[in-house]
């Protein structure tokens, strides 16, 4: 997906595009979850998201998505990633 398709999905969808976001290679987030929901296109490089024991990768122009409060871990490809998030308050839960 490009960056135009990807916009104008965050705002179909309802979420605010934050700033781009940048990992060093190698790096790893411990295990962790957000307050509101994700949907992230990758610009370069790699990240690997694992949900429920299992890791999915993502490249360049794919896009990866988090509901809020899901618990993951992320671990960044040799090369580093540069990623655009989106955020969107989750909705209330009855």
């Amino acid at each position: 997906m490009d960056t135009t398709a990807f916009m104008e999905r965050l705002h179909r969808e309802g979420f605010i595009a934050c700033d781009v976001k940048a990992l060093e290679p190698g790096m790893t987030v411990a295990e962790h979850e957000h307050p509101f929901d994700v949907c992230a296109l990758v610009l370069d490089g790699e990240i690997a998201l694992t949900v429920d024991g299992v890791e999915t990768s993502y490249g360049p122009g794919q896009v990866f998505t988090m509901p809020a409060g899901y618990p993951h871990s992320e671990r960044i490809g040799k090369a580093g990633v540069r990623y655009l998030p989106g955020r969107r308050q989750p909705a209330a839960q009855y």
